[in-house]
């Protein structure tokens, strides 16, 4: 098929300009972010064509119907066998200063990768002052802008000449300080010295810092330019009200002026120890390596205190619809409720796994999801639509976003909503279930195929707590699933009688019905 024949049928399959516009999805936490690329599609053959040269018939005698002849003739899918995972083999042990690490010996690259996480995302901004949202957020920019040691020049200077990836950043939940290094001595040893001098000698200089708030409330700006950061701000906020999670992690325009260098300080001291550590570690090191480069990491460390729980968030109790007025030719919608947090016991993780099985047949971003089929397929209302569920420390939130031409705005919303009951009430079915648990079992080895992807899965266990056996026994977990276990949990998780629905757009679609064109 020349290039030209492949774009043409391309073009066929997309909807209509008119119908509807490109999809833009809102995120509101690191583990919550929902985009959709229109990256393959599955295009028939069309005789009428251009490039009609390459077809041997003419037109008129293609049955379009007709299955494939040359998938008759695959055998190389033939008698395969069950697919056999060999998940890593993790190594557990404590430093002096009690810091727990979670270690993989990985030989085949020269590289180690390494993951420090604190107890001590923005949740914890309030604890440092009243209204200092972003402080965490700051804290993490500026600790890879020098030391007392190293200005930032020298310090970037240093980064670069090692060849090292060595950053910070501040989530909801979680501080992580990250470096990848090549493993040899020359290279590492290092690499660990200016990780270390990041947590334990920054200076938070004072001129960088205002530099810093002056280039973030730019951005802050900016943001009101977005309307899928708008609908995600607004989401937060509504639903989480007083809780710590309900404020962005980079502050706001009221706030990050009111930011000082004692804030970074307070944060630093009060969070970033040893008490509220865990590390990670994968790559090319012995366990005796490992168990050297962890204390050297964690031995300068303030031991500290743990930080205190978070409290649960309260769900609403009755629906709730916002609409902020926007200047555009599509509304962004957002729409969801509180979901769940991370699961430590077996029973809560085949929930999880039940309940990401009904997800994805409702909800996952592929052309096979209902919602999918529904809202973009047979009504042409959106490019895609997409939820998924984002657990953390406490409740994390459950999302679905989309966006659409203004006047169809209510219309997707209602069959949205219709069929996320339709299937609350009716279930999915036998083969929907079976589908996307061979997917998920055959994607499973994808997480844990580099040592970036091992390490991101020990980093997340060890900050939730959770036991070996969350990655170990995830495909018993798939083989036990039964249809009725997860249209069950989908019923027991799900509540769209409750939904938050944000919509950002130039007409607020709870005051005006559209009447359906013929």
């Amino acid at each position: 098929m020349t290039q030209k024949t492949f774009i043409f049928m391309i073009k066929r399959t997309l909807p209509h300009p008119d119908s509807t516009r490109s999809q833009s999805i809102c995120k509101s936490h690191l583990s919550a972010s929902i985009l959709l690329g229109l990256t393959a599609f599955i295009a028939p053959a069309y005789a009428d064509s251009v490039g009609a040269e390459e077809y041997r018939e003419p037109a008129a005698a293609v049955d379009v119907n007709a299955p494939i002849a040359a998938l008759a003739k695959l055998t190389s899918l033939n008698n395969v066998k069950p697919l056999q995972v060999t998940v890593p083999t993790i190594e557990h042990f404590k430093t002096t200063a009690g810091v727990p690490v979670s270690f993989v010996r990985a030989t085949t690259l020269p590289i180690v990768d390494i993951d420090l996480r604190f107890n001590a995302g923005s949740a914890r901004d309030g604890n440092i002052r009243a209204n200092g949202f972003g402080i965490a957020n700051m804290t993490a920019t500026m600790l890879t802008q020098g030391t007392e040691s190293l200005n930032e020049d020298d310090f970037t200077r240093a980064v670069e000449t090692l060849g090292i990836d060595l950053n910070s950043s501040a989530y909801k939940d979680m501080f992580i300080v990250s470096l990848r290094s090549l493993s040899d001595d020359a290279h590492l040893l290092p690499a660990i010295d200016l990780m270390t001098q990041m947590l334990t000698q920054s200076n938070f200089d004072q001129s960088i810092l205002a530099r810093n708030k002056a280039r973030l409330l730019v951005g802050l700006q900016q943001q009101k330019q977005d309307p899928n950061s708008l609908a995600s701000l607004a989401f937060d906020n509504a639903l989480y009200g007083s809780h710590p999670y309900a404020h962005p992690s980079s502050g706001t325009l009221e706030t990050v002026p009111s930011i000082e260098k004692k804030d970074l300080t307070d944060f630093q001291n009060r969070y970033l120890v040893a008490a509220n550590a865990s590390l990670a570690m994968t790559g090319n090191l012995t366990l005796a390596q490992a168990k050297k480069l962890a204390e050297d990491i964690t031995t300068n460390l303030p031991i500290g205190k743990a930080a205190n729980a978070l409290p649960e968030p309260k769900p609403l109790t009755q629906a709730k619809n916002i609409h902020i007025p926007f200047p555009s030719s599509q509304t962004t919608v957002l729409m969801g409720q509180l979901g769940s947090k991370r699961a430590t016991d077996p029973q809560a993780q085949q929930q999880q796994t039940n309940f990401a099985i009904g997800n994805e047949v409702l909800a996952g971003g592929n052309f096979n999801a209902r919602l999918m089929t529904e809202i973009r397929q047979n009504l042409g209302y959106t490019y895609g639509i997409s939820g998924s569920m984002s657990p953390m420390l406490t409740r994390g939130p459950y999302q679905i976003g989309f966006s659409t031409r203004n006047d169809k705005a209510r219309d997707a919303i209602d069959a949205s909503l219709t069929v996320i009951n339709d299937t609350l009430d009716n279930g999915i079915n036998d083969d929907e279930m079976r589908l996307t648990t061979d997917n998920m079992k055959n994607s499973f080895p994808m997480s844990f195929a580099s040592n970036a992807g091992i390490n991101g899965l020990l980093g997340m266990m060890n900050f939730y707590q959770l036991p070996d056996n969350y990655l170990t026994d995830y495909m018993a977990r798939i083989e036990n699933v039964k249809l009725s276990g997860v249209n069950q949990t989908m019923r027991d998780t799900l509540n769209p009688d409750k939904f938050l629905i944000v919509t950002v757009g130039q007409d607020d679609p709870w005051q005006t019905k559209t009447i359906k064109s013929e």
